[in-house]
């Protein structure tokens, strides 16, 4: 399944701001595990991000909470489920259903 996690900032920007490298080394580990296959900043960037993960949502949901951004209280994650109906092909080999 995938999964759209969807960051908003509870508090002003310069509250994220010391928790940015430790959120960046979240998303890598979980870009590196495969969980997380696209993240980035929202535009306007003080809205938060968006990152699309993958597999059960249990697991997503988890993984979601490690945040650091969650754990300091400067953020919230929405997980909103997605069940592809139609794939653009380009997409077709990160999504198992879609091959």
């Amino acid at each position: 399944m995938l999964h759209i996690l969807i960051v908003r900032y509870t508090v002003p920007a310069d509250q994220v701001t010391p928790h940015v490298a430790e959120h960046v080394a979240y998303l890598e580990h979980h870009h590196a595990d495969g969980t997380f296959l696209l993240s980035g900043q929202t535009v306007p960037a003080d809205i938060g991000g968006v990152i699309l993960a993958q597999g059960e949502r249990a697991s997503v949901e988890g993984v979601s909470a490690e945040d650091p951004f969650v754990a300091a209280g400067v953020a919230e994650h929405e997980v909103i489920t997605v069940d592809p109906g139609r794939v653009d092909p380009s997409l077709a080999t990160l999504l198992p259903r879609a091959r």
